[in-house]
């Protein structure tokens, strides 16, 4: 086990050797899910004090509120302010060399519709760590439109494909009020590509006011997309390593509530986007706004295209998560996801 010297603490309202001792404190149950002693500290920092000193310090730790004591001749626990000291004060860390290559070697390969792609990248992010993860898309509202092509199923029933360059693609049912032949479904679908193309959904375009088939269906198609625009802007939750919960949390109740938040696509949404709000990277037990979140950290970054953000990457995991590496995996896939986005514009 590595030992630690006492560092100083800036701007902290802990001295140097408090610092230390809940640091020692906060690793070392993190590794081992235990209460921490004053002998596993000294084993692990090298302050030159005695037990007793060290005791002394974790008892006014524990008064302050960042440390707990679960029995009375157990050692302590981190608290949730314990934790916030040490996520505020974790010096940056960065994957190791085998992840740095799993990842590149990922967003080297990977291609695909967004959809495909976020899925996938909620795999991966995963494999990388041992918890679940969550990444959120946006919905492609600032992605300029690519390709809109109107396919005729029949005469009163037709398909719009938009291809986006974000590398997503909609579909949109079109039915039409009077019959549409062949030809004019052809005429309009190139009218649509040349209105549509190089566009956004934010943006309004001027369809034609004539009264002949074709206007008529153009209007009728590009109003069935702008129509839609609040599901396609809506944001999609994909979960990775679900699995992963049982493993992390003691408890059958405590697993299916987290399991069960995680399904519930909007509250997702809502907690990931709130911690970004806050200004945090990671969210700790009660900062969630969750209940079934109250013993969990969550970890996030947010992905960025052109300046605006159209998602974000995360990890939900017990509060004694590894952060330094849980931290550096997130904000490593984020990276790599803004990346490959915009390189698809």
């Amino acid at each position: 086990m590595a030992r630690r010297t006492i560092a100083k603490t800036p701007k902290s309202d802990l001295d140097a050797r408090k610092a230390t001792i809940l640091e020692a404190v906060v690793t070392e149950h993190i590794d081992t899910a235990q209460p921490v002693g004053s002998s596993a500290v000294l084993q692990s920092t090298d302050m030159g004090v005695s037990p007793a000193t060290v005791r002394t310090e974790m008892v006014s730790l524990e008064r302050e509120g960042y440390l707990a004591q679960p029995h009375t001749s157990a050692g302590r626990i981190p608290t949730d302010k314990g934790y916030r000291y040490f996520v505020d004060h974790l010096q940056t860390g960065k994957l190791g060399q085998v992840q740095r290559s799993q990842l590149g070697e990922f967003f080297a390969t990977v291609r695909g519709e967004m959809e495909s792609v976020l899925e996938q990248t909620a795999s991966l992010l995963s494999d990388l760590t041992p918890y679940t993860s969550v990444i959120v898309g946006a919905g492609h509202a600032h992605a300029s439109i690519l390709s809109a092509q109107l396919v005729s199923l029949d005469a009163r029933h037709l398909l719009l494909v938009t291809v986006y360059s974000d590398g997503s693609v909609s579909k949109h049912t079109v039915l039409p009020t009077r019959d549409v032949s062949y030809e004019t479904a052809a005429e309009a679908s190139k009218q649509i590509q040349a209105l549509l193309i190089g566009t956004t959904l934010e943006q309004t375009v001027q369809v034609p006011s004539r009264g002949d088939d074709v206007a008529v269906l153009i209007r009728e198609a590009v109003g069935v997309l702008h129509a839609e625009r609040p599901v396609v802007e809506g944001e999609s939750v994909y979960v990775g390593g679900s699995s992963r919960v049982a493993e992390a949390y003691d408890g059958v109740d405590k697993v299916r509530e987290v399991l069960s938040l995680l399904e519930k696509e909007l509250l997702v949404v809502s907690l990931v986007q709130d911690i970004i709000d806050k200004g945090l990277s990671v969210a700790i037990g009660a900062e969630t706004g969750h209940e079934a979140l109250s013993t969990s950290a969550v970890v996030v970054a947010p992905v960025t295209v052109d300046g605006q953000t159209v998602g974000a990457v995360g990890l939900v995991g017990p509060a004694r998560m590894k952060y330094k590496e849980s931290i550096s995996a997130v904000e490593a896939v984020s990276a790599e996801l803004t990346r490959h986005f915009e390189g698809a514009n």
